[in-house]
């Protein structure tokens, strides 16, 4: 029998052998882990399976907790998911919005008021804040949402109204104005707060809303050449104050000689171009 000669070439431990035939298990098995991955349809078409849900805050905390992450790492977390959930029902308000405002009713005007005074005969038909509610109620609960009201009524100061939309999941919006005391007629003085206030509420949740009425505004007189009533007047020119605008530049936008002489048919256009800038001016922070 001849002489075994091993050939030449180099030298390979068996430590060696053995990590490359590790490494090649490992990239055989990823190889069938990413083939299981896909699916393929026809040739030279493959669709990737979904990849997995991202994990919400909540369940980053969980797992934190019970790996016994530190204090700090839990209190981020927590400050996380805070924002997260806020940041949710801030979503969820907005769908419901969008929602109602589809299904919203144009509000019909069934009250009348008719009066002669030292000023003249008053003639104009208003909506009353039941029947409003009558109407957006039932969409608004429909889609989560709820109407509540917060007054603020100081001594010699401008009552102020604010009507806050809330969704159940806790995101609110709010809308308010302010007016001074209707001292119209022969009110007493808990007479005139609540007048303004009424009106207020009425006026904070149809702009809230977005809604439209189906007559001329409160204060237009038969022969629609009245001006603003006195609430109307102080509401506009708080809202002036809010928003910082340039009372001229608003009169002449508005084609009027001033603020106490607007026509009554003006008066929802002027508020609409207040709340208009108002949202723009929140939004620029």
């Amino acid at each position: 029998m001849g002489e075994v000669i091993d050939p030449a070439g180099p030298e390979i431990s068996i430590g060696t052998a053995a990590t490359g035939v590790l490494a090649k298990a490992k990239q055989a098995m990823e190889a069938r882990q990413m083939a299981n991955a896909v699916e393929i349809q026809r040739p030279g078409e493959q669709t990737a399976v979904a990849p997995a849900a991202a994990m919400t805050p909540m369940e980053m905390l969980d797992r934190a907790v019970s790996q016994g992450a530190s204090v700090e790492t839990l209190s981020k977390l927590m400050d996380l998911q805070e924002r997260w959930e806020k940041n949710q029902a801030r979503k969820a308000f907005a769908a419901a919005m969008s929602a109602v405002k589809a299904e919203l009713p144009r509000i019909v005007k069934t009250r009348k008021v008719d009066f002669t005074s030292a000023k003249g005969r008053t003639n104009y038909q208003y909506e009353d804040l039941a029947g409003i509610m009558d109407q957006v109620g039932p969409v608004l609960s429909r889609h989560g949402l709820s109407v509540r009201y917060r007054t603020v009524a100081e001594p010699n100061q401008p009552i102020s109204v604010t009507c806050i939309i809330e969704h159940s999941d806790g995101h609110h919006e709010e809308n308010t104005l302010m007016a001074g005391r209707d001292d119209s007629g022969n009110k007493n003085s808990i007479q005139q707060i609540g007048s303004t206030v009424t009106y207020l509420q009425r006026y904070t949740l149809k702009a809230a809303l977005g809604l439209a009425a189906a007559a001329d505004d409160d204060g237009s007189k038969a022969d629609d050449t009245g001006t603003i009533t006195e609430a109307e007047r102080e509401i506009i020119l708080s809202m002036i104050d809010e928003t910082e605008s340039d009372i001229e530049k608003f009169c002449a936008a508005l084609q009027i000689e001033s603020v106490a002489t607007m026509p009554a048919a003006k008066f929802r256009r002027a508020v609409g171009m207040l709340e208009a800038k108002k949202k723009k001016v929140a939004a620029n922070g």
